[in-house]
């Protein structure tokens, strides 16, 4: 396949509901060769919970004890040169530092073309900063439903509008579950020819890539996360692990309190 590898799918409704201030459900995609490890609490860093790419030591989402949380999608652009520096780098660096959220998205804009293309989300408390090295600054988001896939925020991509309308409708019930929103993005049926971006990978690839879930031989969803987060704090993280060529593989959930004293 040419083009770069961990195309991602992110809808996340910030601030619009009233229980959750934060409900965000993605999908990574990737090379079943590619190796990495499902979420759990890292090694090196105790307070950050997320999966872990091996082979560069990033993370396409992650999220700390304290609420701190940060994901990364690649901008498809057909064939592409590859980069010094791993995408996953962003989220790791946010995760495991302290700097405040406006100075480390002022810091990766101004270092953005060491890394292949990407959209970066940085969550913090109240705040959630949206950058991209295919935009000139980083953008505060106000309270919304938003999508993210492999262009810029909230492009009307048919997997990112069909993805957000799924998650409008299950944030209209009262109490969402984790369970529930998993099924937000396993959509497989491709969408029509006449629907899709030309990003220059060539119409069969297009159709692969269309469904918020995608299955190959090589290459297709390797897991679903679900991450909410309380008025309290308190952070729930489920993730759907994957087989090759799509089957169900592990389950993971974790519950994390905010420290209130």
């Amino acid at each position: 396949m040419g083009y770069n590898n961990a195309m991602c799918l992110i809808v996340f409704a910030w601030q619009s509901h009233p229980l959750f201030p934060l409900i965000l459900v993605a999908n990574r995609d990737e090379y079943y060769r590619r190796p990495s490890s499902p979420a759990h609490f890292w090694e090196d860093a105790p307070t950050v919970l997320g999966g872990r790419d091996l082979q560069a030591g990033g993370t396409w989402l992650g999220v700390r004890r304290d609420g701190r949380w940060s994901a990364v999608t690649n901008y498809r652009e057909g064939e592409t040169s590859s980069a010094p520096r791993s995408r996953g780098e962003l989220t790791r660096q946010f995760l495991q530092g302290d700097m405040a959220i406006e100075p480390y998205g002022q810091a990766v804009q101004e270092c953005g073309s060491a890394y292949g293309a990407f959209n970066l989300l940085l969550g913090e408390d109240e705040r959630l900063l949206y950058c991209s090295n295919r935009q000139s600054r980083p953008r505060q988001l106000a309270a919304g439903i938003y999508s993210l896939s492999n262009h810029l925020l909230d492009s009307p991509w048919p997997k990112a509008v069909h993805a957000r309308e799924c998650l409008q409708a299950l944030i209209e019930k009262p109490q969402p579950t984790p369970a529930a929103l998993l099924a937000v993005l396993q959509r497989e049926k491709p969408f029509a020819d006449e629907l899709l971006p030309d990003t220059g990978v060539g119409i069969e690839l297009e159709r692969l890539l269309s469904p918020p879930f995608i299955r190959s031989a090589d290459y297709g969803t390797r897991c679903t996360t679900v991450l909410m987060k309380n008025h309290r704090g308190d952070i729930s993280l489920l993730e759907q692990n994957y087989q090759p060529g799509g089957a169900l593989g592990e389950r993971r959930e974790f519950a994390l309190k905010r420290d209130h004293q």
